[in-house]
């Protein structure tokens, strides 16, 4: 019978955990912190040094121009609160910028960002959702992030 020792067997020894599994945790987080909350409509996390989505939620597909602008947004914040940001085809207008959070609205949708150490979380809303709720899920799985050194 085979050695089912899992402490003790090197077939089950793994160095560090797998990318899919961090990304399957990654996605989880996301799906309990955000899109359970019934506020956010779509959301990702990216990491910051290279623009990687890290994890999205179904049907949220960012393209590297998209995060490279989103991630620029952060470098000048007067200037981001004047011009807004260009996303999803829409201009959104700067309800607040400064230099770890960016919330932005269009007509009654809106785009919550919030940068940790390393990552980038988006999050978006629609008019029947609540924006309150919304940035407040953002911004406590950032603090998350944050507290974990990330």
């Amino acid at each position: 019978m085979a050695d089912l020792d899992f402490a003790t067997n090197p077939a089950f020894q793994v160095r560090g955990v797998p990318d899919a599994v961090k990304m399957n945790q990654l996605s989880n987080l996301l799906q309990d912190a955000l899109i359970c909350t019934d506020h956010v409509q779509q959301c990702a996390i990216i990491r910051r040094k290279d623009g990687n989505v890290r994890a999205s939620s179904v049907g949220f597909n960012l393209y590297p121009d998209q995060v490279a602008l989103l991630l620029d947004a952060f470098k000048n914040p007067p200037q981001t609160r004047e011009e807004g940001i260009y996303f999803d085809d829409k201009q959104y207008k700067c309800v607040r910028a400064d230099k770890t959070s960016i919330y932005a609205k269009c007509n009654k949708r809106g785009l919550v960002l919030v940068k940790t150490m390393t990552l980038l979380i988006i999050a978006t809303y629609t008019e029947s959702m609540f924006p309150s709720v919304c940035v407040e899920a953002v911004e406590k799985l950032a603090d998350y992030f944050k507290e974990k050194g990330k």
